[in-house]
């Protein structure tokens, strides 16, 4: 079988897809590496197939149900589920400049109806301004010496993600743990980082976003331990199940790590709660983040 050329199509439907078929090829007593054997695939394009990484032709699937021994009906429906990984999001038309593995949590991100989110040392990508954002790519580039063509692509695209914030469709909660260095360290100069928190102050009084600062008096906290995370979590069915698992992000120097096992996920839940109890209300939050402004705009 022809191996797919990268991740492609919609991230929804690869992760159902690839759960299904995972779950088949284990009923079926199958290791992935026999399985891979017997569909002339290798070890490493199965894994991608079933973590949705990559999209997957219907010849293909059909071929991964007949070896586990799928239902007629279950085949079609999984064959029709895999057009669905084909359809395209609007980020893939920044593919050149999205970091690999990236477009997965883009799509992801756009499919979450709640996000639960901690960052220790920067704002958070969804709530950045512009130039607070060049800054930060300019200097995650390299430096000033870069093509300035493919930061300027790589700032648009992660403005375009705050289209989400705001939409009229069902917009995300977003629920922001920022620690204290995030707004204190001027990223940008003075005058970027003050207009920084004075957006991040103006977003915090949307209603499905709330930001809160966890100041350095609290001591230790969870976060000191996990670095930067989010928690994904997805609409429920009219029958209240989960369409999606929930899902744990964290965004790596050299990589992107995905934690989707219950186990996994409760104990990000545990830790986020954690931080959150020692994290500043909401009110108190903002005020320190409109006085740190203040402090940028007079350095």
């Amino acid at each position: 079988m022809a191996e797919p050329d990268g991740p492609t199509g919609s991230t929804v439907p690869r992760r159902q897809l690839g759960r299904i078929l995972g779950e088949l090829r284990e009923k079926a007593g199958l290791t992935a590496k026999r399985a891979a054997e017997e569909l002339e695939r290798s070890s490493t394009t199965l894994w991608r197939v079933e973590q949705g990484r990559v999209s997957s032709r219907g010849v293909e699937v059909k071929a991964m149900c007949d070896l586990y021994g799928a239902s007629r009906e279950l085949t079609e429906a999984l064959v029709g589920l895999a057009k669905e990984t084909k359809a395209k999001g609007w980020w893939h038309a920044y593919g050149d400049v999205i970091p690999d593995g990236f477009d997965l949590y883009i799509g992801l991100e756009e499919a979450a109806s709640r996000v639960d989110w901690y960052e220790p040392e920067l704002i958070p990508g969804v709530l950045q301004t512009e130039e607070y954002a060049r800054a930060i790519i300019r200097e995650g580039q390299g430096g000033p010496s870069e093509d300035l063509q493919e930061i300027e692509r790589r700032v648009q695209l992660r403005l375009k993600r705050r289209v989400l914030l705001t939409r009229v469709t069902t917009p995300p909660t977003l629920n922001v743990l920022v620690n204290e260095a995030a707004v204190r360290r001027a990223v940008g100069g003075h005058t970027v980082m003050a207009g920084q928190l004075l957006h991040l102050a103006e977003v915090s009084k949307l209603p499905n976003i709330t930001v809160r600062v966890v100041p350095f008096s609290v001591g230790i906290h969870q976060g000191v331990m996990t670095g930067q995370f989010q928690i994904l979590r997805f609409p429920l069915t009219g029958s209240g199940k989960e369409t999606e698992p929930p899902t744990v992000y964290s965004d790596g120097y050299t990589g992107d790590l995905y934690l989707d096992r219950p186990s996994e996920v409760e104990r990000y839940d545990k830790a986020f709660q954690d931080i959150s109890n020692k994290a500043l209300a909401t009110d108190a939050s903002r005020r320190q983040i409109l006085e740190m402004a203040e402090h940028h705009e007079q350095a």
